[in-house]
């Protein structure tokens, strides 16, 4: 019985896994329009769950202030996103920047410190290190690049998730014993 749940659930998992596997190419292969379609996406629900908690405000007996707020923030959230996608698509690819680099710039202080123990994987850290810097300031310099970046990582995460369902699923009364 526990085991066709958990064979079930890992079926679902693996159809969400390629949902985003198809996101990932979409983003790869169409960023700006996938961008646009996303931020709609994401401005109605929130504007639809903005109208909802509004309506939940007026027809419950008790009038709680916070419920009316959260609807008032959440449709202006919403109409916010609907018509400012470029925006938040450029505050989206300055923060990835910035902490793509950071990290490219923690791993570069780790590296120097393997110098000093004489460990043999500093130059190969240093050398990936840099990349990731760089790879920080296309992302700033480039709104696409930032797009079919998150497309590659999003597309990655999927093929990696389905991988390890189909294994899960395959040794499943492995693990149940």
């Amino acid at each position: 019985m526990f085991e066709k749940f958990l064979k079930r659930s890992n079926w679902t998992d693996i159809v969400i896994s390629i949902v985003f596997l198809f996101l990932g190419i979409l983003l790869i292969v169409k960023p700006n329009e996938m961008i646009s379609v996303i931020s709609i996406l994401i401005g109605a629900i929130f504007v639809i769950i903005g109208f909802l908690k509004i309506v939940d405000y007026f027809t419950s007996k008790d009038k709680e202030d916070y419920l009316l707020t959260i609807a008032l923030i959440s449709v202006i959230f919403g109409v916010i996103v609907l018509f400012c996608s470029d925006i938040i698509t450029g505050v989206f690819r300055i923060i990835l920047g910035i902490w793509i680099i950071a990290a490219g710039l923690r791993d570069f202080q780790t590296a120097l410190v393997w110098k000093d123990t004489k460990s043999g994987y500093w130059t190969v850290a240093i050398v990936l290190s840099m990349l990731m810097i760089i790879a920080g300031i296309i992302v700033l310099v480039s709104n696409t690049l930032a797009l079919k970046l998150v497309g590659v990582i999003i597309l990655i995460y999927a093929i990696i998730d389905i991988i390890t369902r189909l294994i899960f699923i395959k040794k499943i009364k492995d693990y149940l014993e």
